[in-house]
């Protein structure tokens, strides 16, 4: 399954989630109006002469405002659970117990974790994901949270950390990463605020139950009410009870299919089954298995990698681990477990060195993107959208390995990330990089200008396809600014790329990708802002990017005009009528407007014009590097995670 496809069954998974709640929400309305139907005809004082049916009809008004406060309740509750999880997926690994793991790591195990989740996030096309380790769980077991790739957490427990060696461990990551990539995420936030609005009819039936029962009897009055406020109670407790039954069995039904998904995909990944396999089989061999205690395990059971209760049949929500071990190993069997023991643990074992190597020598012997025609490049590059190769995990940890120490150390620095940010937003051919530099003394002061001269002067020195990386690498660091300096990071990159009046396309492109990711992470339950429009619109936008990529992109007029041909004969009959113009006077303008329009493209919108945006760029049937990382820095704005194109040198 394809990004854009798995993108289309989330969707529709989330559609059937909010239908089922719908569903839900209802039923138990109507019931919880019965029961106080049901109270006031049964134990009122008043003596009623009325039928069934006129008895409704009297109390309407009162039957009425019971349903509306049973709904409000379910869904005040819901929107609770989930604006209390909307400061994104660090909030949910710190309400786990999850500790940061820190910029100036010096622990071996959590420096492999940091380089392992940094090299899928590079192969990925990705931010880094926040880093946290839940430091009391023993067991084996891991989640990736957040709205969004850009404000993902991902988590381990202590257990996995120091039970699994480094190819286990990259499997394990891999599987969280199919979430991150697959839209499972938000998917799972929904899933927690759902069940916790349903919840919490259960949980106020059994606070009057409780309290019903030690209730005083200090007049004849209360004696009479006494019984119904038990049988309200008990009602809340039954109704409650079985909305949960039903949630369950939902949340249990929607998490398996996606389990199995993300199996499948760390397999893909990593190109070797045998690391997610024998973490599963630890889990299976070890006397803590995939236990999670310092929260409620069934709340958060659907989002882990292994399912941290003893969840079984219809409410589990993985599939049972001999079949998952045997999905990846045919040959296992349950008596194949092998036997943990948490008592050999090696804490120095399995590490590695993060040598940096001056020249990055893994570039030249990559894998080139190699095609006989452009159809085929375009289709090559669409299918690896949100599906990285080991292709492209070896060259992030080459890449990774091969940044210059201090732009490394800069990167997750909180502080120097900050004035990173800005030299890379800094012109790079030099010819306004005075005046820029200038604005930045200005608004930053000398001390910090000094600093992003430094960098500006090293990122000269080493090629485009290090940008990216360095930019995700930095934004764990970034997102630990507050939101005002952020905000203020936003607004000056604006100025910085418009301060020479002639702003170049990966430029700006490099531009939005960062303002775009840190704008999610300002505010993560944002939605990005997409316009909605006809068909007319978006078929515009999509032929004025197409017309700017060739103009921008390319040297001759003839050049120009087939690279835009090429890129309006992969849109199809969409673009039949576009013809090119080079027009450069309002290109930002066009191109930021063009951008926002493209967001609400739907899935085959989608592939569709990441094709021809890449048959644009590669007319010739080649790639450079620069062409490469425009194409990365156009999809990451439309929020396409595209892994590096590999080719030569």
């Amino acid at each position: 399954m394809n990004f854009f496809a798995a993108q289309d069954q989330a969707r529709r998974l989330s559609r059937r989630l909010v239908l089922a709640y719908g569903l839900a929400t209802i039923g138990i309305v109507l019931s919880v109006t019965a029961i106080v139907g049901f109270v006031l005809f049964n134990f009122s004082i008043g003596d009623y002469a009325y039928t069934p049916a006129q008895f409704v009809r009297a109390q309407a008004p009162v039957l009425f405002a019971a349903g509306l406060i049973t709904a409000l309740l379910i869904f005040g509750s819901s929107l609770y659970k989930t604006s209390k999880l909307s400061a994104g997926g660090g909030r949910v690994a710190i309400d786990m117990g999850g500790t940061l793991v820190p910029s100036n790591v010096q622990d071996p195990l959590r420096q492999r974790l940091r380089n392992v989740v940094e090299e899928m996030a590079i192969a990925s096309g990705v931010p880094v994901p926040e880093i946290y380790v839940l430091e009391a769980e023993q067991g084996i077991n891991a989640f990736a949270a957040g709205f969004s790739p850009s404000d993902a957490a991902v988590a381990v427990t202590r257990g996995t950390l120091e039970l699994l060696d480094r190819d286990e461990l990259q499997g394990v990551i891999a599987h969280e990463f199919s979430h991150i990539l697959n839209g499972d995420m938000k998917l799972n936030i929904r899933l927690m605020g759902v069940l916790f609005g349903i919840m919490a009819l259960g949980l106020i039936g059994r606070l009057i139950v409780r309290g019903g029962f030690h209730s005083g009897m200090l007049s004849s009055r209360r004696q009479r009410g006494h019984p119904a406020i038990l049988v309200v109670g008990i009602g809340l407790v039954i109704v409650g009870g079985l909305g949960v039954f039903f949630a369950r069995i939902i949340k249990a039904g929607v998490s398996r299919q996606r389990e199995y998904l993300a199996d499948a995909s760390a397999v893909q990944f990593t190109r070797q089954s045998t690391g997610i396999a024998n973490a599963l089989k630890k889990i299976g061999g070890y006397s803590e298995g995939s236990n999670i205690t310092a929260s409620d395990p069934e709340e958060v059971s659907h989002m882990l990698f292994g399912s941290g209760a003893s969840l079984m049949g219809m409410f589990a929500t993985h599939p049972p681990l001999v079949e998952r071990i045997q999905a990846l190993d045919p040959s296992f069997r349950e008596r194949d477990f092998p036997r943990v023991d948490a008592r050999q643990r090696n804490l120095a074992a399995d590490t590695e060195s993060d040598s940096r190597p001056a020249a990055f020598a893994n570039i030249a012997a990559a894998p080139a993107v190699v095609a006989e025609s452009t159809g085929t490049l375009a289709d090559s590059i669409s299918r690896s959208v949100g599906q990285p190769q080991h292709e492209h995990i070896e060259f992030a940890q080459g890449l990774r390995q091969s940044i210059p120490e201090s732009l490394y150390d800069a990167a997750h620095s909180p502080e120097l990330a900050y004035l990173l940010a800005v030299a890379l937003i800094l012109d790079r051919s030099g010819k306004h990089s005075d005046r820029q530099l200038s604005l930045v003394h200005e608004q930053l002061g000398q001390q910090r200008a000094q600093f992003v001269r430094r960098f500006y002067d090293e990122l000269s020195t080493i090629g485009a396809e290090f940008r990216l990386p360095i930019l995700e690498i930095a934004f764990p660091a970034l997102k630990m600014r507050p939101a005002q300096e952020l905000s203020y990071l936003i607004s000056l990159a604006s100025r910085l790329i418009e301060v020479d009046g002639e702003i170049e396309l990966f430029e700006f492109c490099f531009h939005r990708v960062m303002t775009s990711n840190l704008n999610q992470a300002i505010d993560p339950a944002g939605k990005q802002k997409s316009i909605r429009s006809r068909r007319r619109n978006l078929q515009t936008a999509a032929t004025d990017l197409l017309r700017i990529l060739a103009d921008y992109g390319h040297d001759t007029e003839a050049e120009r005009m087939a690279a835009f041909e090429a890129g309006t004969a992969t849109l199809g009959p969409w673009a039949r009528d576009a013809e090119f113009r080079s027009d450069r006077e309002h290109t930002v303008t066009i191109l930021n407007n063009s951008l926002d329009i493209l967001l609400g493209l739907n899935s085959k919108g989608q592939d569709s014009l990441l094709r021809a945006v890449s048959a644009t760029a590669s007319h010739d049937g080649k790639l450079s590097i620069t062409e490469a990382e425009l194409i990365r820095a156009i999809c990451a704005t439309l929020g396409y995670p595209l892994p590096p194109i590999l080719i030569q040198q």
